[in-house]
């Protein structure tokens, strides 16, 4: 369907593959979620939830789709702002910045937590952009940083919430990989407000402190170096991120 509707971009080795297919992810989610709530399986701020994963996907097809490549990261997002221009990226930078705050305020908490807990989701939203420059990296990224989260927790999360996005993860992996399709934003931001809401409903704050510290660190370590650079430069990572992808597309 993207194909038909000339959806497409260049990959990094130059080939015009459907972009922003990570559109799939909330289709997934509102059916998986429709037929848990049949057997009443799930409370209503999985409804929330929803919500904001339609919309921030929605945000980042927009920037897929009418980008601007020449303001990246933050910095330029927000400095093109500043001069009274607002990109895509910008548009969505904002509008994941209300989304991240309706998600944490819904939670009931102080203000410090909203706070702490509105950086996370955010953050985190954008650091699945940053993966996502590779086949199959972003995907890799979401299922490790998923896999922390539960041993952090103790298995203690909500699975239902979770669950129907890793199953279509897993399922979308395999053409990723291959570099048959492009996640784009659309899928990305999904992903890392994902991971960025699970961590703030399942961690105490002491946890949640170093969680945004973490993601404060990659995140200026982003603006100033090449995170790509930096996974070829390592040797461990550097086979992580070749692992499942053909050699064509290494």
């Amino acid at each position: 369907m993207l194909n038909e509707a000339n959806a497409v971009r260049k990959n990094y080795l130059g080939l015009d593959i459907p972009v922003s297919t990570g559109i799939s992810f909330p289709f997934t989610l509102i059916i998986s979620y429709t037929i848990l709530a049949i057997p009443g399986w799930y409370d209503n701020s999985y409804h929330l939830f929803m919500l904001a994963v339609v919309t921030i996907s929605f945000l980042g097809f927009i920037d897929d789709m009418l980008g601007q490549r020449d303001s990246l990261g933050f910095k330029g997002h927000f400095g093109a702002l500043f001069k009274g221009r607002l990109t895509t990226g910008g548009l969505k930078a904002l509008g994941g910045g209300i989304v991240a705050f309706m998600l944490a305020f819904s939670l009931n908490n102080s203000w410090t937590d909203i706070i702490i807990n509105t950086f996370i989701i955010a953050l985190a939203a954008n650091l699945m952009n940053l993966f996502d420059l590779r086949p199959g990296r972003a995907v890799k990224a979401y299922l490790i940083f998923l896999l922390v989260i539960v041993i952090m927790a103790l298995g203690q999360i909500k699975w239902l919430l979770i669950a129907p996005l890793t199953g279509a993860v897993l399922y979308y992996a395999k053409n990723d990989l291959k570099a048959r399709i492009m996640m784009g934003d659309a899928g990305s931001n999904v992903l890392g407000i994902s991971l960025g809401y699970l961590s703030v409903i399942s961690f105490s704050l002491s946890m949640r402190l170093g969680i945004l510290f973490f993601l404060l660190a990659i995140h200026f370590y982003t603006e100033k170096y090449s995170l790509t650079n930096t996974i070829e430069n390592n040797r461990i990572l550097k086979r992580l991120d070749d692992l499942g992808r053909s050699r064509q597309n290494g």
